[in-house]
């Protein structure tokens, strides 16, 4: 008997391989599952596919010399050579005798030298002919979309590829990102480097890591070692400037810029361990029976605008994260200032008494710390409150619209109107869709609101921010929802926000994913058909797909169906 030749027999595995994908499910699609949805992809109508060579290989056309981009080949080299997909439900391929092998990928890259700043160039070309595969891009980080794309194309044991397709894309908003919150729990440094991993799967590209807070200090910075030492909640649950230097180049390498906060000067009760005379209120209790509130939630403290000291202290450690975190943008938090605590120190207490305002000594913060953080070339960026804050805010006057940005996270549209009418760039983070962490109960430990025998439960989930969010919820946000042309422009785009409180390093996958999923697509491609229809239930099967993809590659991203759901398609739907 005649031995078969080598490459017919692997082609007769492959058409096996994809014919058992057929016969094991009820059904097989004829869409290709990418996600976030390209803004334009075509899949001619033969619906063909083709291996990959055992040696598939991504070149580039010219030399470079950015590592970022060198690495980046080598992981998706290596992940379409070894990931061997099993869709759920596998796409519906015809397969050509006549095709060979894809033995390559083509890179074109025009500036591979390009930063990675807000704003930068992510647009991406690709093409996969039935016998060559080409991705161009104007710079570095859109190819790593661009070979993020190119991966989800690929399938199966051995690995096939979708040809006869023709992608162009390009993010819709340029600032698409996730708040962490690493000060209320802490998170081991892998936990975040597998978020930041994910993040670039998703097409995301800004880290905003809120490193403090009033709970804990685990940032270990040079001049202000004591910071840490005292107030973070063990030696080793710190972040060394060595363990900085790791998230910040793992990010460079995945296209995923690092965004530090260091929140001030409310939300710093964990400096008082290291400097307790710069600090109001610290170490208070939060809700006295009699007087005013003392903090937001458990943890009282805020830096003292009018003690000099407290200056020396803070430009140090602005100064050190600067150095550490080359990302332009800072993020200098001012958000719920609470009256009570500040109205607690002597100090403030006679300069109210002589006629001055609680928003007075909040701008003599700013006007004290703002200009330091630009003359080290950082744009600003500040929660809203600074500026909408009903209590205790500053003039439009002292925060220049060039080189301030505001977050906002409070009522919903109204307040992104309010940014952007004033002319401010904005990063929209709305509580009302955007907190991850909302619906999972309150976390004070005597609340009487949960004593309850009729099934009554406070805001439909417990949390001041519920219900929970769901993916859907996420979705369907349009951030620049009633804003007219001029304005829509001001919004750079959005972030989810996990706050820790009751979150850590074993629920973080699922907090996070898929829901941030749901915001990856709508600010990279929207939330809207080619006929400006909502396309969530289009969006479900994809998703389903991409979670269980986002799973095999070690993200803990919870099911948002039964399987059955995917398994029979329209059968988990309502009615309209």
């Amino acid at each position: 008997m005649t031995k078969p030749e080598p490459t017919l027999l692997l082609l007769l595995l492959f058409l096996l391989s994809c014919a058992c994908f057929t016969l094991n499910n009820a059904h097989s699609t004829t869409i290709l599952n990418v996600w976030p949805k390209p803004r334009n992809l075509t899949w001619t109508q033969q619906y063909q596919a083709t291996l990959t060579a055992s040696n598939f290989t991504i070149t580039t056309t010219t030399p470079h010399h950015n590592k970022h981009l060198s690495a980046a080949i080598t992981r998706y080299q290596n992940l379409v050579r070894s990931e061997h997909h099993h869709p759920l439900v596998p796409p519906e391929v015809n397969i050509s005798t006549n095709l060979p092998p894809l033995e390559f990928l083509t890179l074109i890259v025009q500036d591979p030298d390009a930063a990675l700043v807000h704003g930068v160039d992510e647009s991406y070309t690709l093409s996969i002919l039935p016998s060559s595969a080409i991705l161009t891009a104007k710079t570095t980080w859109g190819a790593i979309r661009g070979l993020e794309t190119f991966s989800q194309l690929a399938w199966g044991r051995p690995t096939c590829v979708a040809v006869g397709v023709h992608v162009w894309d390009s993010p819709l908003y340029a600032h698409r990102g996730i708040t962490l919150d690493t000060s209320r729990n802490y998170y081991p440094v892998k936990d975040l480097l597998r978020t930041v991993e994910a993040m670039s799967m998703n097409k995301l590209n800004v880290f905003h890591w809120h490193l403090t807070d009033s709970q804990s200090f685990p940032l270990v910075l040079p001049s202000e070692s004591s910071l840490a030492e005292k107030g973070a909640y063990a030696s080793h649950m710190v972040y060394t400037p060595e363990d900085v230097k790791t998230i910040v180049e793992f990010g460079l390498d995945h296209g995923v810029r690092v965004l530090p906060e260091i929140d001030a000067p409310g939300h710093t009760g964990s400096w008082a361990l290291a400097y307790p005379e710069i600090v109001t209120c610290a170490n208070m209790f939060w809700w006295p029976a009699n007087g005013d509130v003392l903090a937001a939630e458990p943890g009282t403290g805020h830096l003292n605008p009018l003690n000099p000291k407290t200056y020396q202290v803070l430009k140090n450690v602005i100064r050190d994260v600067t150095t550490l975190f080359p990302e332009p943008f800072y993020h200098s938090g001012a958000d719920e200032i609470i009256p009570g605590c500040w109205k607690t120190d002597p100090t403030i207490q006679k300069y109210l008494s002589n006629g001055g305002t609680l928003s007075q000594v909040l701008e003599k913060f700013i006007n004290s710390t703002l200009p330091f953080i630009l003359s080290l070339n950082r744009t600003v960026v500040y929660w809203e409150d600074v500026l909408l804050d009903a209590t205790v805010h500053v003039s439009s006057t002292i925060l220049p619209k060039e080189h301030v940005i505001l977050q906002t996270w409070n009522n919903g549209h109204n307040n992104t109107k309010r940014i952007v009418s004033m002319g401010y760039r904005t990063i929209v983070s709305s509580s009302d869709f955007y907190y991850l962490d909302c619906g999972h109960g309150d976390f004070v430990g005597n609340n009487s609101i949960y004593d309850q025998q009729n099934g009554d439960d406070k805001d439909n989930g417990g949390s001041w921010c519920g219900p929970f969010k769901t993916w859907q919820t996420v979705y369907n946000y349009d951030i620049a929802y009633g804003l007219n042309e001029e304005e829509a422009k001001l919004v750079l785009g959005g972030e989810v926000a996990l706050w820790s409180e009751q979150s850590d390093s074993t629920v973080l996958d699922a907090r996070i994913w898929p829901r941030t999923s749901a915001l990856a697509e709508s600010l990279w491609s929207g939330n809207r058909d080619e006929k400006g229809m909502k396309r969530y239930e289009e969006a479900t099967d994809r998703l389903n797909e991409w979670r269980s993809r986002m799973v095999s590659r070690g993200i803990g991203a919870e099911p948002i169906q039964p399987l059955w759901c995917v398994r029979n398609p329209g059968m988990c739907n309502t009615v309209h």
